[in-house]
């Protein structure tokens, strides 16, 4: 046991430095256990490290500063924190440290009252930093213990005293966020953020009572508290794909609250710091280009990164290496919590506005791409990846798993196929088997489901490779357009057959063949029609009825058609499945808005896996 600690009637520049130091030597040691218990605002398993890290960059300062006077100590740390900040959680800490010096600033000591006065400072302005404050954060642990440790300092003049007395109310706050936050309940956790914020307060008591700073106990994983990667399922943030910082400095930047006003209309877990000529924010982002654009209006961009989430969940589902990861491109219309939670890596084309190129689905949303659709003089063009897309994607899953099985859309209908087999060759990736899907929209996506199926089951690439050819088949792809202005300038139609249709109000039931090209099916007179019609030929196919089926339905911009052929799918069919989602951008260009498809996948027969 250490002796009992000598009281402390003040805090200067050096104290509150080896304070820090302490902080960050402890925080560090715990940090893969902050890492394991990362669920809140995404399960990205990297609290720990982006916490550890902002004080360490602290720290760092601290010792290039050495012995200075208290207020500049405060000062050069909370500088610090805003340069070093990382994730959603270092930009937390990094707000609660601004509005901690700012309290002590003049000051050549501080007291008890005065340490007290600075923590819930530090609160205040860590709250207000935050648009939409949740209970249940670092946060509540903060604010609610600041004011519990309070009382300490008006019981006694000693630091000591309330720092202790800080540390054990913040483990109590931190010990009921499961019951504020009902992510952290269904997990089995405490807010990781927050205990970051417990793990740095006991660094400084460790230091005070004279007690070691050792690496932190081998954790095991308790069965009652479910690993971060488990959770897609209930992730609050799953809808945006990088985390986006960048660090700004300048003379005359914007107030935080202008910042994150701008930063609303690009993505969410808004935290915004300024300090001086600094300024460093965070967001969640689809468009971290965009992101980075804006900011070099408010001055010079010292630094900047973009993590990729999906990336980062995938690597934390799968800590064991998968045997087979799997690989589409974004004509799958498979939505993005599906793809996140089958862990499912996806490449992305490209879609050309006038001048402006997007990637599908990551720079250009449907509803955006619609909107832009809806408004555009002329109508836009689509590419395939660029061969940089496919091979960081393809990259990225060898790092994951053993082997790589990419599906993509049908080569009679895009150049996507081909340029991922000469990236795989032109790159030298191993073990990476490419499918045609002869196919497109949800009948890309189906296959993508029934692979990750099969690669869970254990099957090899090459098996699950045939066994997709096989699906493929004996499964199809129906399609219906509600303006001919798409399909002429694509060339399936001419003018002449499309002026005569729209005259007399036909509309072409299209497929997607075996061989992965458009043939008309049929021409449907009259909109109410459609849809009996569809229904009709789907019935035709499908006698007898499959035991192992499922469907897919896309549409542009017309969610009402879609529920009333999921409805109609459901009762006659009982499949597995029916996934319904909006057309990508993609197929949204080539068919134009009111169309709509059904993909459907017969999957009886399947065989047993082989090892080969």
């Amino acid at each position: 046991m250490a002796a009992p600690a000598v009281g402390i009637g003040y805090l200067d520049g050096p104290r509150l430095a080896r304070g820090f130091l302490a902080a960050s030597d402890w925080v560090a040691a715990g940090r893969e256990e902050l890492n394991r218990i990362n669920v809140f605002p995404v399960p990205d398993g990297d609290t720990g490290t982006n916490f550890s890290l902002t004080l360490r960059a602290v720290a760092d300062a601290l010792r290039a500063l050495g012995d200075a006077p208290l207020s500049a100590t405060a000062t050069t740390a909370a500088r610090a924190a805003v340069m070093g900040a990382r994730g959603n959680s270092g930009m937390m800490l990094a707000h609660f440290l601004i509005g901690f010096g700012e309290a002590l600033e003049g000051l050549p000591t501080a007291s008890a009252t005065d340490v007290a006065r600075a923590v819930r400072e530090g609160a205040r302005h860590l709250e207000q930093a935050l648009d939409e404050p949740r209970e249940g954060t670092i946060l509540t642990v903060v604010r609610d213990a600041a004011i519990a440790a309070e009382r300490a300092a008006g019981e006694s003049a000693d630091i000591g005293h309330f720092l202790r007395r800080l540390h054990a109310e913040s483990e109590r706050v931190l010990a009921r966020t499961p019951e504020l936050m009902a992510v952290l309940k269904e997990a089995g956790v405490v807010d990781a953020g927050g205990k970051g914020f417990v793990r740095m307060v006991e660094g400084v008591v460790r230091v005070i009572n004279g007690d070691p700073i050792l690496p932190a106990d081998n954790w095991a994983a308790d069965d009652s508290a479910l690993a971060a990667a488990a959770l897609a399922d209930i992730a609050t943030e799953r809808d945006f794909q990088f985390c986006t910082e960048v660090l700004v400095r300048g003379e005359a930047l914007p107030a935080a609250n202008d910042v994150r006003t701008r930063l609303h209309d690009f993505g969410g877990s808004v935290v915004v710091a300024v300090a001086g000529d600094i300024l460093k924010l965070h967001v969640h982002t689809d468009t971290p280009d965009a992101v980075f654009t804006l900011a070099e209006q408010w001055g010079t961009v010292t630094a900047r990164k973009a993590d990729d989430m999906r990336a980062q969940h995938r690597q934390l589902s799968h800590v064991d290496q998968r045997r087979v990861a799997i690989v589409v491109d974004s004509t799958s219309d498979l939505a993005d919590p599906i793809l996140d939670r089958h862990g499912i890596i996806q490449v992305p084309l490209q879609v050309v506005f006038g001048g402006e190129t997007f990637r599908d689905r990551v720079d250009l949303k449907p509803a955006e791409f619609y909107r832009r659709l809806r408004a555009a003089r002329e109508l836009p063009t689509t590419s395939q990846p660029a061969p940089a897309e496919f091979v960081k994607a393809f990259r990225a899953a060898r790092s994951e798993a053993e082997e790589v099985l990419g599906i993509f859309v049908s080569s009679r209908l895009s150049g996507t196929f081909a340029s991922a087999q000469a990236a795989v060759q032109a790159a030298g990736i191993t073990n990476v088997t490419v499918v045609d899907s002869r196919a497109a929209s949800l009948g890309l996506g189906l296959l993508g489901l029934r692979a990750q199926e099969l690669a869970d089951a254990g099957w090899r690439a090459p098996a699950i490779a045939t066994e997709l050819r096989r699906v493929r088949a004996q499964s199809g792809f129906l399609l219906t357009v509600a303006t001919y202005e798409n399909l002429i300038r694509s060339g399936r139609v001419s003018k002449g057959k499309a002026w005569i249709g729209g005259l007399l109000n036909i509309r072409p039931l299209l497929e997607i063949d075996q061989e992965g090209t458009v043939q008309v099916v049929d021409r449907i007179r009259g909109d109410d029609q459609v849809v009996p019609r569809v229904l009709a030929e789907l019935t035709r196919r499908l006698t007898p009825r499959p035991a192992q089926l499922r469907f897919g339905i896309a549409h542009a911009e017309v969610p009402e058609v879609a529920e009333r052929v999921r409805m109609a799918l459901t009762a006659a069919f009982k499949p597995r499945e029916v996934l319904v989602a909006p057309a990508t951008a993609v197929l949204g260009t080539h068919v134009g808005e009111g169309a709509w498809a059904v993909a459907y996948q017969v999957e009886d027969g399947t065989p047993e896996p082989t090892d080969d």
